[in-house]
């Protein structure tokens, strides 16, 4: 853990929700990471939440041993006939998010990662999500962090909070006979690996990949193990499979994790599900894509979490061999608006004012926003307006939106989701947030 990580960790909980909760005669506690039973009860209500099966004891276990750098929070019902069981869960965690660099890096910025939010059926309709939502994202907000993050089931939800949808992904279906190949010819090799090798390997690649892409973070702890079928409670691990790309200089730059479903009316018609496709180069891309389109057998390929502007569309002969579908993914929420804005690069020299309204008071301010050709930037907090600068009105989920380059000011513009009085100036807003690729993150957390 970092010290902003621990801090936040270790950090008690807000004072105004543990107060709203208690009027109602629920409390609210950060989870003991040294006790077994505490997360077992924590997990146990995560998976009820989710609509999942009863833990068993290797899956709490697994958990247990893996999750300690979360900082859990339960509620709980005391008068309830299960008080230890919470009947609302959240977790959140430090980690570093690539955002949109100058022409030579692409930063990062320290972000909240949220998951396993929960609340119960029978304490639906009381206001706890808002309530634990709010509170947490105060102390993330006070610890340090400019931004948090999250990956959702219900996509209705969090912008209530301030998150938007900052990044999209696409899901991927390939008809293989039809698709063809027209890439370069990659010049290293393809081999296969254990799972085991493949586990020790995914994060150096995986570390080399997002350090280039916006959108992408840490791999949170105890996925890797998940996503290679390395750990106890993995399900059906033998039918993964796994290949690396290695570089004529013998530098592993790419590695894939696969399973196959046999077709067993055609068996050369069974496909293949690719669950992790890592490419720290464009050669190790090429060749990792050309040995799937060209494996024997498989009539149908399927992949998700992919970038919006995904090269292999201009690696396939046959573009109409790919079926695309477009999804919400990852959601940002900005918590300090100069923090936010001076860790990622800009490519023009610029100054805009932005009026910035947060309805949770967060993040609401006037800031300018100054860019030179020399890649430095500036964010300061105004009362005033300049005269003659390009002012935009927009609500801490539009800059959420816009941070990394995954959607224009101008389409927002349209669609009345922030304001100019010039159409000028949003255009001038679009071209300073304007990324040289879409973003991406490759997997959920």
């Amino acid at each position: 853990m970092t010290d902003l990580d621990r801090l936040f960790h270790d950090a008690p909980v807000d004072a105004a929700l543990s107060e709203t909760l208690a009027a109602q005669g629920l409390a609210v506690r950060r989870v003991d990471d040294t006790s077994r039973a505490e997360t077992d009860n924590w997990v146990d209500a995560v998976a009820r939440g989710f609509l999942d099966p009863e833990r068993d004891d290797t899956q709490r276990e697994a958990f247990f041993d893996r999750t300690a750098h979360r900082r859990k929070i339960g509620v709980y019902d005391e008068a309830g006939p299960q008080p230890l069981l919470p009947v609302a869960t959240f977790a959140s965690w430090g980690a570093h998010l690539t955002v949109p660099g100058g022409p030579e890096s692409s930063p990062v910025v320290p972000v909240c990662a949220i998951s396993s939010v929960t609340v119960a059926p029978t304490h639906r309709r009381r206001g706890l999500l808002r309530s634990v939502m709010s509170g947490e994202l105060r102390t993330a907000a006070a610890a340090g962090f400019p931004v948090a993050g999250l990956t959702v089931s219900e996509s209705g939800i969090y912008g209530r909070f301030g998150f938007a949808p900052a990044v999209a992904s696409a899901q991927w279906t390939l008809d293989v006979r039809r698709a063809g190949w027209v890439g370069p010819e990659a010049p290293g090799r393809i081999d296969f690996l254990s799972r085991e090798q493949g586990r020790a390997l995914a994060e150096g690649v995986h570390d080399r990949v997002r350090a280039g892409m916006p959108g992408e973070v840490e791999m949170p702890g105890g996925h890797w193990d998940r996503v290679f079928g390395t750990r106890p409670d993995a399900d059906k691990p033998a039918k993964q499979r796994v290949v690396q790309y290695r570089s004529p200089d013998g530098t592993v730059d790419g590695l894939a994790v696969y399973t196959v479903t046999e077709n067993h009316d055609d068996f050369a018609s069974s496909r293949v599900d690719v669950g992790v496709l890592l490419a720290a180069t464009d050669e190790a891309y090429a060749g990792l894509w050309r040995f799937f389109l060209s494996m024997d057998l498989i009539g149908t390929i399927r992949i998700g979490e992919l970038a919006v502007d995904e090269p292999l569309w201009w690696m396939i002969a046959d573009q109409r061999a790919a079926r695309i579908e477009l999804r919400d993914h990852h959601y940002l929420r900005v918590l300090d608006v100069p923090a936010a804005l001076s860790a990622r690069g800009y490519d023009v020299a610029d100054t805009v004012v932005l009026d910035v309204e947060d309805f949770l008071g967060i993040a609401s301010g006037r800031f300018v926003l100054s860019t030179d050709s020399a890649g430095s930037v500036s964010v300061d907090v105004v009362d005033d307006a300049p005269v003659g600068l390009p002012r935009v009105e927009l609500g801490v989920a539009e800059l959420s939106a816009i941070l990394l380059g995954g959607v224009s000011p101008v389409t927002l513009a349209r669609a009345g989701r922030l304001r100019t009085d010039d159409p000028a100036d949003t255009a001038r807003l679009a071209r300073l947030f304007a990324g040289a690729r879409a973003p991406r993150l490759s997997f959920w957390y």
